[in-house]
């Protein structure tokens, strides 16, 4: 049965986002939607959503379809409200007077504490925002559940509550959902949505083997085109030729002929052209200038403190070689940045316990880029810190996907993406040979992610880092340090924290 169908949809805000879209949203299911930031995810869910105009094209939906929609941003409205009014407000007022249980029974079924819910929207996380939203759409009853970035700000035991509800209790309800979790979307999910500008694929598939069906069609689109070019340039050089001929013999009709040829070999370029090559993200480039050290860091046995307070952890006599790309696991608040912070002091100061290598080049990036807090605009961070003037910062800026009107504006006018790529680039142009790195996927969406993992694994570089990305844990660590019970002790694989990280929640 057709729930929601698109047809020839397109969007235009300024520039084109996307446009004839067509899909058919049935019961049973579960679409991931993925594109680059910026090319209209969010805005597609919103026009599904009744929410935002389309510019072109239509949508159908069931008679009498309720849409549960959850956007990544919470109503300045809600923010006075608490957690459970937020819910409750969902329901018409009769509905709220005589079945406010509802609102009871759903909170449990998403495992919200409660002493958390009468606490004000304002005075919550942005994870347990993120909740509240969900158990605001979920309390109506909805038909489909259209979630915009369900998982921002949730640590992994909250993914691993959302991946069971979403697999149990709401099972039967079908979905469209952005996520940028590469992880999260291979559990949850059976089909597959790649947006973008002209030409959108679909695959019944979840993310990670529809990736690689779409990576197939994209090598033999381009395959295609180097054909289609061939064709074109032989066209264009018999054009050459018929119009030497026709200058020769004064024959208008030969040049016309010529015309013709040119404009023939024109539209085959154009129709041919990859779609994918027109992308808004910039690449992430990174590089490893090289150590001679065998160790860039060295402990001797250290005790990891919170700031002036007691001790977190302990580590026992350890180092980090070159090529190392070691992953620091442990639940949320058990110090894992309080180790980056001390390897990071150890550069500026002696440390008694922590020895770097006089060869180590540090580049450093922390969850909340505060270190492009000493800049006002993109191409004065550029600038400063590379001698390699104005026309080649401009080109590199626009090369990390901030484009030349970004450029002079303050890097407070950024996107979260767009502020992350600015850090990596920033990092490359240190040229370290040993990067400390804390989330560093945050605000990526998953095309950087994929291009900063790529960077990573092709330098060989080295890195110490935090992430609770699973995908990218996966793709980048060679050595995994876990805290266990006020130890820090390297495991053989991730897998077992992450396990017990995504059930911790379970019942």
């Amino acid at each position: 049965m057709t729930l929601i169908n698109l047809r020839n949809l397109g969007v235009t805000l300024g520039e084109p986002l996307f446009a004839n879209l067509n899909l058919i949203i049935d019961k049973g299911d579960r679409i991931g939607l993925v594109a680059a930031n910026g090319r209209g995810k969010s805005t597609l869910l919103s026009a599904m959503a009744g929410e935002t105009e389309a510019t072109t094209g239509d949508i159908t939906t069931a008679r009498g379809l309720r849409i549960g929609y959850v956007a990544q941003n919470v109503d300045g409205a809600l923010m006075g409200h608490t957690l459970y009014d937020t819910v409750l407000t969902a329901l018409d007022p009769e509905q709220a007077e005589m079945e406010s249980w509802r609102v009871d029974i759903v909170l449990d079924d998403l495992r919200v504490p409660p002493d958390l819910w009468h606490h004000s929207m304002s005075a919550l996380s942005g994870g347990w925002q993120r909740v509240a939203l969900l158990a605001r759409a979920w309390v109506s009853d909805p038909d489909v559940l259209l979630l915009d970035e369900p998982t921002n700000h949730l640590d992994l035991e909250r993914i691993g509550i959302l991946q069971e509800w979403i697999t149990t209790i709401a099972r039967a309800v079908p979905l469209m959902v952005i996520s940028h979790d590469r992880a999260f979307l291979d559990e949850i999910t059976n089909r597959t949505l790649f947006l973008r500008a002209e030409k959108s694929h679909v695959f019944a598939l979840p993310y990670t083997p529809a990736r690689d069906a779409l990576d197939e069609l994209d090598i033999a689109a381009a395959r295609q085109f180097e054909n289609e070019v061939s064709k074109a340039n032989q066209l264009r050089r018999q054009a050459a030729k018929l119009k030497n001929i026709g200058i020769n013999s004064g024959s208008d009709l030969l040049l016309k002929k010529t015309k013709k040829l040119k404009e023939r070999a024109d539209s085959i370029v154009s129709a041919s052209r990859p779609s994918h090559q027109d992308k808004s993200a910039g690449d992430i480039k990174l590089t490893n200038s090289g150590a001679h050290a065998k160790a860039l860091v060295g402990f001797d046995k250290t005790e990891i403190h919170v700031p002036g307070g007691p001790m977190l952890y302990s580590l026992q006599p350890t180092w980090i070689s070159p090529g190392d790309r070691i992953v620091v696991l442990g639940a949320n608040g058990a110090g894992k940045t309080q180790l980056l912070n001390q390897v990071i002091g150890a550069l500026s100061a002696e440390h008694p316990t922590i020895r770097v290598a006089p060869s180590a080049v540090t580049g450093v990036s922390d969850q909340a880029l505060t270190q492009l807090e000493a800049y006002d605009t993109p191409l004065q961070a550029v600038t400063s810190c590379s001698d390699i003037g104005d026309q080649l910062a401009h080109a590199q800026l626009a090369n990390a996907g901030i484009l030349f009107g970004m450029q002079d504006k303050p890097i407070t006018a950024l996107s979260g993406g767009q502020r992350s790529r600015l850090a990596m680039l920033l990092l490359r142009l240190a040229q370290p040979n040993f990067y400390i790195l804390d989330e560093p996927t945050n605000h990526l969406d998953i095309e950087g992610q994929e291009a900063l993992e790529h960077e990573l694994l092709a330098h060989d570089t080295t890195a110490l880092l935090v992430s609770h990305d699973r995908t990218f844990v996966r793709t980048v660590g060679t050595r995994f340090w876990q805290i266990i019970r006020k130890r820090l002790v390297e495991v053989d694989s991730p897998e077992p924290f992450f396990t017990q990280q995504m059930h911790r929640g379970s019942v």
